[in-house]
């Protein structure tokens, strides 16, 4: 096979390229990108700070897409927060498994992307965007279509639980396409949960269309083992009178790399975007976002937060564009880190690229420790000195949280923030 431009990496998934009759058009539009461009190396600025390539050829030793493992519902209820009351969403390495999945199909169309290849797939995340959107077009192997009727409310939310136990390295590459009709509102929420200690390379892509008037909130908490590497694209187009809420929590993993864009296509609309990352050991999680004012009177919100302890690293860049026609646009990004240890790495960049006149826009970032006379505010008033550091911990850290729209997993989540922040890590 020759490859016009390539990497140690790119050569091996691609000669482990397996033919598939289905999507034929979208993987070979995903070949022909690899073959030209092949995996990001570090002089590339989009990844400069992500050595993701060279973690890949050192961490990874079979590059073929991942088998199904055998999974129960005794496997799965652990994993089923207290309280939840909705469908089930069940990806057993990256494949929809039914045998665990509970999917009542109130007010929305659910199918496999083999039964239904509907025109917007690979339209929302394109190809050229990201080299791992290429690579999930080449190695996916079937996805999910959730199509939400137009002015349904779906009171109880989805829940997507992914399962990863991959043999010896291999690659997992979930595929999920959302389609949501005018005036329909939705929540969605997300897991993804190891099964064991291996390493594996998970490489999801998540395109979702947000229709007129349409409301749509969407978390997804991250936490899977020490030697996971993980790549996940999502991608949002969001049209008149929408609103899109993203929330993102990150907790552990060898390498994660969150790429999120919201595009914002007609007026009236409005995408936030809120992210928590608490980090120790040698994790390593870069979060890029981007969000496209296109169209007059939008705005967007954007608030990301780190905790980073031990050697850990963190990456936050966030880009925001107004373009000429997107006058009266309101866009807020802000980015605060706090470290507690001399190894720990934070690389911030939040990024304005304005073009129009007539916005009022505003980013801004901050790093540093916890704030010692907080501290010692709290230790003069008979509180030990390891909870007074959790409790400040936990107030930065809970602003983010807020934002969970679901109580119950909101719930979930406070108790395994607070778990992580009150063992000081």
């Amino acid at each position: 096979m020759t490859v016009i431009k390539s990497n140690k990496s790119t050569d091996l998934f691609l000669d482990h390229v397996v033919s598939h009759t289905d999507f034929s058009a979208l993987r070979a539009k995903g070949l022909e990108f690899l073959k030209e461009k092949g995996l990001p190396a570090l002089k590339e600025e989009e990844y400069k700070f992500t050595a993701i390539s060279k973690k890949l050829e050192q961490s990874i030793s079979r590059f073929s897409t991942a088998e199904n493992i055998p999974l129960t519902q005794e496997q799965i209820k652990p994993h089923i927060f207290e309280g939840f009351d909705g469908d089930l969403v069940v990806f057993n390495n990256g494949v929809f498994d039914p045998s665990v999945s509970s999917v009542s199909k109130k007010g929305y169309t659910f199918e496999t992307l083999s039964e239904n290849q509907p025109e917007l797939l690979g339209k929302i995340a394109k190809t050229e965007k990201d080299p791992f959107v290429a690579l999930n077009n080449v190695f996916f192997e079937d996805g999910i279509y959730i199509k939400v009727g137009k002015n349904q409310k779906i009171e109880q939310p989805i829940l997507f639980l992914y399962f990863n136990q991959a043999n010896k390295g291999e690659v997992i590459t979930p595929r999920l396409l959302i389609e949501i009709e005018d005036g329909a509102e939705v929540k969605f929420l997300e897991n993804t949960i190891s099964l064991d200690e291996e390493s594996y390379f998970s490489n999801p892509v998540t395109e979702i269309k947000v229709g007129q008037n349409a409301h749509v909130h969407y978390c997804r908490f991250q936490n899977e083992n020490r030697k996971s590497i993980s790549v996940n694209n999502f991608e949002v187009d969001i049209h008149k009178d929408a609103t899109f809420t993203s929330v993102v929590i990150s907790m552990a993993g060898d390498l994660v790399r969150n790429n999120l864009s919201l595009n914002l296509l007609d007026t009236g609309c409005e995408g936030n975007m809120y992210g928590l990352y608490l980090l120790n050991g040698k994790t390593h999680v870069d979060n890029h976002t981007n969000v496209d004012h296109t169209k007059p009177h939008c705005q967007s919100n954007e608030l990301y937060k780190g905790v980073l302890a031990d050697s850990s690293r963190g990456i936050f860049n966030g880009k925001i564009f107004v373009r000429q026609d997107a006058q009266k646009t309101n866009a807020f990004q802000q980015n605060n880190n706090i470290l507690l240890s001399e190894d720990a790495i934070v690389n911030t960049k939040p990024q304005l690229e304005i073009w129009a006149d007539d916005v009022k826009c505003s980013h801004g970032c901050t790093t540093g420790q916890l704030d010692e006379e907080a501290l010692f505010y709290l230790q003069a008033r008979g509180i030990g000195k390891e909870n007074a550091k959790g409790l400040l911990l936990f107030a930065f850290a809970g602003e983010v949280l807020e934002y969970i729209a679901v109580d119950s997993f909101k719930d979930y989540c406070l108790h395994l923030v607070q778990e992580r922040l009150g063992s000081n890590f």
